[in-house]
């Protein structure tokens, strides 16, 4: 298979539980044989946009261009960020503006929309400092599921499964490893 990792974590440090949690699930498909491509959100170059007219028409930056040469490549899309604000961060927010653009994500040229990302496959590994069940429950996980419904889904990526990790910051070095451990599973299963 064919996977595409999208690193959204904001800190281009490489020091975050997250970028672990990646580096295991590459891991666990490069050991199955699954072909990768990586995109790291934080080390790309692209403005916000600011008006319609950039979102529909404007030519997207080089690194937007070769992060929507992968995707394309790509038969499952795994997407990794930090839940900040109930959200996605604010930088995975510019860049999914910027990629998932008319004409790249969708074609909006006649009266019926065409989604042109079909045929792929999602997974949002998300971590977050509050109990899990408190941001699904509670708050509904509106973030998260405002980025499957309205993007991913919405251009014809389906299915889209959920990682959430929950209380981030309290993982004792066991939990840690048990992540980490389902993480690699879930690479060497390309889901």
């Amino acid at each position: 298979m064919r996977i595409v990792i999208v690193q959204g974590h904001p800190d281009p440090g490489r020091r975050r539980f997250l970028h672990a949690l990646e580096a295991a699930y590459a891991e666990g498909a490069a050991s199955r044989g699954h072909e990768l491509r990586t995109v790291v959100v934080a080390e790309l170059d692209f403005p916000l946009i600011r008006t319609k007219e950039e979102y529909d028409s404007g030519t997207p930056p080089p690194d937007i261009l070769r992060a929507q040469t992968a995707i394309t490549w790509g038969e499952h899309l795994v997407f990794f960020f930090p839940l900040w604000l109930g959200t996605m961060p604010a930088l995975v927010k510019g860049f999914l503006e910027q990629t998932f653009r008319p004409g790249f994500a969708m074609d909006t040229s006649g009266p019926k929309w065409k989604r042109l990302l079909s045929g792929r496959s999602a997974r949002l590994v998300v971590t977050m400092g509050m109990p899990e069940p408190v941001y699904r429950w509670y708050f509904l996980g509106h973030g998260v599921k405002g980025l499957e419904r309205n993007v991913l889904k919405f251009t014809g990526i389906s299915p889209v499964r959920e990682t959430w990790i929950g209380s981030v910051e309290q993982l004792d070095a066991a939990g840690r490893a048990r992540w980490l451990a389902r993480l690699r599973r879930l690479g060497v299963d390309g889901r």
